[in-house]
């Protein structure tokens, strides 16, 4: 299916899937009790986007179905 709006969502699930594989990289690399609680928070924080990323799209991947659906029962 290819949908604008879909492909806006997988390419912000990209984005975020990148930012966390820098995020966990730094958080290896760093000693700072202090600087590896902020990357946790910023983890967390990412990854709280991506499941209201994933629930958005799958509501939207539904929608479009039910849509396509509804057309070929009309015709």
């Amino acid at each position: 299916m290819d949908d604008p709006y879909l492909n806006e969502l997988k390419n912000e699930f990209k984005k975020y899937s990148s930012e966390l594989k820098i995020l966990k990289k730094n958080l290896l690399k760093t000693t700072s009790p202090d600087e590896q609680s902020k990357i946790i928070k910023k983890i967390d924080k990412v990854a709280k986007e991506m499941e209201k990323n994933q629930t958005q799209s799958s509501k939207v991947t539904k929608s479009r179905l039910k849509e396509i659906t509804r057309t070929k029962k009309r015709f």
